[in-house]
């Protein structure tokens, strides 16, 4: 194995990214020989554990009652959520009582921040959390709370309001906006039962952002939906087409939004780089430069396996979903940790294929990125960087990676899919 480009070694290929984002060049490694790089199940089980007590002990034990950051996507809550997914893959109910202890820290934060509502970065993934949590552990007190509150956090009235009434003051996004609330729900409505968040509520949201995805198209654009945030048309998971539509593809569509959807996913798709069938981060960008759920092939892949389920027989979504996880595996290792814009993110498009397609080599590359981060993660943290150990900006999305390797049928991208 000498010959394959390192696993272990610290040389880049000197593909610069915009964000810094450099990567170790996986061009010349050929699937017969991608098993030769992974590391038993067993490992990522024991590493999985080590990795999150240390994420526990750095974010939760050695910080005490200070909590700058509740939110999952860089904040404590994301330590919950390793928790909950470790209690998923060991039965550990130290765990699960970990998990709880965090939540309930959390909420006493969130509570005084109003500015968010959304699942990832907003008191919607405290107390979509902490109601999925507290039903586990039986306490059907704690969970009715928890509902209460995130029916409260529904009433936004900014959440139904559609253009044409003037809505564009909330953004429509995963991170900060509509769909990231949804999202929220969505989670509630997976773990809690389908009604437990009334369809009373969540139509006229998902109606005010497909409405709001055509008013956004209607400037300029061939596409049938198109949103802004912060005046960028964005492309990717985080803040664009990518991660709205993934939420939208979670609700009964009408015939018309349905074709809205679908004719948005193939203007995306024939937009791509010709040369390397990656996705832009956002309208008219030609830099093609990012791969990674953030923007870029990784999180349309995701997404593009999403639709595949959904519209089973339109066989494009499926092909495309192939060939943009083809674009992740031959653009390389990020020399990144996380779920936004690291090698664990970029895994998760390999799981999300093998259950699409059933073909075992997604799991082999998928465990192939997983032992890079093995014997690297740690050397590729930075130093004094506050969100080292978050979920998706650093360690604790590494470890919800290994224990997803366990059962990789059931693994789901944390905040992503359901």
């Amino acid at each position: 194995m000498s010959s394959v480009v390192g696993f272990t070694s610290q040389e880049s290929n000197g593909h610069d990214y915009e964000d810094g984002n450099e990567r170790f060049d996986l061009h010349q490694i050929p699937d017969t020989t991608v098993t030769n790089l992974s590391l038993p199940v067993e490992t990522f089980l024991g590493a999985a554990i080590s990795l999150k007590d240390q994420v526990v002990q750095v974010t939760w034990e050695g910080r005490g009652n200070n909590i700058a950051d509740p939110t999952v996507y860089s904040g404590l809550l994301g330590t919950a959520f390793a928790c909950l997914r470790s209690y998923e893959a060991t039965g550990s109910h130290r765990d699960l009582l970990l998990c709880a202890e965090i939540v309930d820290a959390c909420d006493s934060v969130a509570r005084n921040s109003t500015r968010h509502v959304t699942f990832l970065c907003g008191r919607g993934g405290v107390y979509a959390l902490g109601a999925v949590v507290a039903n586990i552990r039986g306490d059907h007190h704690k969970r009715d709370l928890f509902l209460d509150l995130f029916n409260e956090v529904a009433q936004e009235r900014a959440l139904p309001v559609g253009p044409e009434e003037g809505g564009f003051g909330m953004s429509y996004d995963l991170l900060y906006g509509r769909a990231g609330f949804l999202w929220a729900a969505l989670f509630i409505n997976k773990h809690l039962g389908q009604d437990t968040v009334h369809n009373d509520l969540l139509t006229p949201i998902v109606e005010a952002v497909l409405a709001g995805g055509r008013a956004g198209a209607s400037d300029n654009t061939a596409s049938p939906l198109m949103y802004r945030w912060h005046g960028t048309r964005y492309w990717g998971a985080a803040h664009g087409l990518a991660g709205i539509l993934n939420v939208l593809l979670h609700f009964p569509l009408s015939e018309e939004d349905a074709e809205d959807v679908k004719g948005t996913l193939r203007y995306m798709m024939s937009n791509r780089f010709p040369h390397s069938g990656n996705y832009p981060s956002s309208e008219g960008n030609q830099r093609d430069k990012l791969v990674e759920w953030s923007h870029g092939a990784t999180g349309m892949s995701i997404t593009l396996c999403k639709a595949s389920q959904v519209f089973a027989t339109d066989r494009e979504f499926r092909d495309a979903a192939i060939e943009a996880g083809e674009v992740v595996w031959k653009s390389g290792l990020v020399k990144k940790v996380g779920l936004a814009d690291g090698a664990a993110g970029n895994a998760y498009a390999f799981l999300s294929l093998y259950r699409l397609t059933g073909d075992g080599v997604y799991v082999e590359r998928a465990k192939a990125f997983a032992s890079f981060l093995y014997h690297n993660a740690r050397k590729l943290q930075s130093r004094g960087v506050e969100h080292n150990y978050s979920l998706f900006q650093g360690l604790a999305g590494t470890a919800c990676l290994w224990f997803d390797l366990l059962a990789p049928e059931i693994s789901k991208f944390p905040g992503y899919e359901l």
